[in-house]
């Protein structure tokens, strides 16, 4: 059994920092050129950034369960990463250059099959390197460092993007290389050896989903359902936040990103004592309570005036916006909101994948992790193009994507109730989730 090493976690969160800030950049600003330098209307533009989702769909399970299989000198997910990362950060650092459209597309699509191929190894490799009552905590550490990078992909690129738009990408580029390099360089994958128990080769990813959907006991089916439910809602606010921001608050694309760079802050600052949280009170109860504060605070930016959701409460100059030409700059009740969200989606967040990879053995983590990216990939394939077509359908009103999201965090709330399993091995939680089955 691994030990838990709080240094060795934190190294390989570099994979997920550069993971993050490629996503943060791409999301905050692929939209904007979309529509501001080619004029392609809303339904167009939700599906053009489902595309790295449609790319994944097909990738990303498939890789997870090649990497279980795969045996190497340097291991089973290193391979990916050294293949994919640098071709997608040079990939990403020529997309805003293009002013022709199908050389913008083919610039973010390279980047998007590339980052595809390497982003299940790098987030398998907690779970490889975790036992399972500190999944939990080792995945608040990935995502409080995958969280510094979209914090840097917003602030940073916030703010570079004004000087030229070019800027954010490369910084991005750049810093997903290094970010690769230092996993490369400092991580050592457990050793797997040559015909042992986990050198069999698990069962394909289609068997594994079959097993989970057939199975008597729902919980496994129960959790992905919630996923795919919970990452729709998200993915509609994550493609479309900025346009809203341009659209219904009239703030300029930068300082949209900058209100949104407050959600990933706060995730930041509660990752890790999430991840303490859930050890305590159990990861379902955990993600139970992240799913009703999302709702709550994207049902208060559709309810709300445009006034009170820009009202300012202080001088904040990491993530409060000018409210003036040359005003200071300050924390807004939108953003204000958006910090509570980021606690509620840490919640959420941190504590899906530890639920997921310990419904299934060591050997099958690579196959259970390209299942949960098979599920939120699907949604976020949904998401966006579901609320494309809703904005364009009602006369460009974006303001209705923050009905939808949170309507869908309920129903994955609907859905988490009935779980039972996925509790760390062990913990208080999981002993009470499986004492009352245990009669006759």
């Amino acid at each position: 059994m691994n030990k838990f090493r709080y240094g060795r976690i934190f190294l390989l969160g570099f994979g997920f920092f550069g993971v993050s800030i490629l996503w943060g950049v791409y999301n905050a600003f692929v939209p904007i050129f979309l529509a501001e330098r080619f004029n392609l209307p809303p339904a167009l533009i939700g599906f053009f950034m489902t595309l790295d989702n449609i790319a994944a769909l097909f990738i990303q399970p498939p890789v997870g369960a090649w990497s279980d299989r795969v045996r190497t000198r340097i291991g089973r997910r290193m391979p990916f990463i050294l293949v994919g990362a640098p071709i997608s950060a040079i990939a990403f650092g020529l997309i805003p250059m293009q002013s022709f459209l199908p050389l913008f597309v083919a610039c973010t699509s390279s980047m998007i099959l590339t980052m595809a191929l390497w982003r299940t190894p790098v987030i398998a490799l907690m779970p490889d390197l975790t036992p399972s009552d500190r999944r939990s905590q080792a995945n608040g550490i990935i995502n409080f460092m995958g969280g510094i990078g979209m914090i840097v992909a917003l602030q940073t690129g916030g703010a570079l993007y004004k000087l030229s738009p070019n800027f954010p990408f490369w910084l991005g580029s750049a810093l997903v290389i290094a970010s690769a390099a230092l996993v490369l360089i400092f991580i050592r994958e457990p050793a797997v050896g040559a015909g042992s128990a986990s050198e069999e080769a698990p069962p394909r990813m289609l068997e594994s989903l079959k097993e989970v959907f057939s199975s008597r006991e729902r919980s496994g089916s129960r959790i992905f359902l919630a996923i795919f439910f919970w990452f729709i809602g998200y993915a509609a606010v994550d493609a479309f936040f900025t346009l809203w921001a341009v659209k219904r608050l009239g703030l300029s694309a930068g300082d949209g990103a900058t209100l949104l760079s407050g959600m990933p802050l706060l995730f930041v600052l509660f990752a890790i004592p999430s991840g303490i949280l859930a050890s305590k009170i159990g990861r379902k109860t955990t993600i139970s309570i992240g799913l009703v504060i999302m709702a709550i605070v994207l049902f208060s930016f559709y309810v709300l005036p445009v006034t009170t959701l820009l009202a300012p409460l202080a001088g904040l100059p990491l993530v409060g916006i000018p409210l003036g030409a040359g005003g200071p700059r300050m924390l807004t009740v939108a953003g204000a909101f958006l910090m509570v969200a980021g606690v509620g989606w840490s919640c959420v967040n941190i504590n899906s994948l530890p639920m997921i990879v310990d419904l299934t053995s060591a050997e099958k983590i690579g196959t259970f992790t390209g299942l949960y990216y098979l599920f939120s990939t699907l949604s976020n394939i949904a998401g966006p193009n579901l609320n494309g077509w809703i904005i364009q359908l009602t006369n460009n009103n974006y303001n209705n994507i923050m009905l939808i999201a949170p309507f869908c965090m309920l129903i994955a709330l609907g859905f988490m109730l009935g779980v039972k399993k996925g509790e760390a091995t062990d913990s208080p939680a999981a002993r009470r989730a499986t004492s009352p089955d245990r009669r006759g």
